[in-house]
């Protein structure tokens, strides 16, 4: 079933948004940063950081074998300004997509991230959380 459910979350990071820009396409800093819970880790990331490339993140809980693949296309790379990139995985829709919009702000930047598409409510709220533990966590990779 496709459904049109959305979430917004945003946070104000005090770096430069060439800076916030670049660790979501950096598969080093996005190792760092991708994880929606506590303990978490990602054991792999990779990135090919061109419209039309492809990343992908593997997401691990702790003391747990299974791994979570995260795969998605990057649609949109407008280097410190708007990051948009379909987001698939065994908890979204196949169009699922992520924006991610950055703008200045004093010294800082201020980051929306929007997430649409989900294919129900519980599915919907848990990225809600993951995607506030990953903004709070890039914070401090950064």
């Amino acid at each position: 079933m496709t459904t049109e459910l959305s979430l917004t979350v945003s946070r104000h990071l005090p770096f430069a948004p060439e800076r916030v820009f670049d660790a979501w396409l950096d598969p080093e800093t996005m190792r760092k940063f991708l994880v929606p819970g506590p303990g978490m880790t990602v054991p792999e990331a990779t990135s090919d950081p061109r419209v039309g490339g492809r990343f992908r993140v593997v997401m691990q809980a702790p003391d747990m074998d299974e791994c979570w693949p995260h795969e998605g296309e990057y649609l949109l790379i407008d280097r410190a300004n708007r990051l948009r990139f379909t987001w698939v995985s065994g908890y979204t829709q196949d169009n699922s997509e992520v924006t991610l919009d950055l703008k200045p702000k004093g010294t800082g930047t201020d980051i929306t991230l929007t997430h649409i598409r989900f294919p129900n409510q519980e599915s919907r709220d848990n990225h809600e959380g993951g995607w506030t533990m990953i903004l709070a966590a890039l914070e401090t990779a950064l």
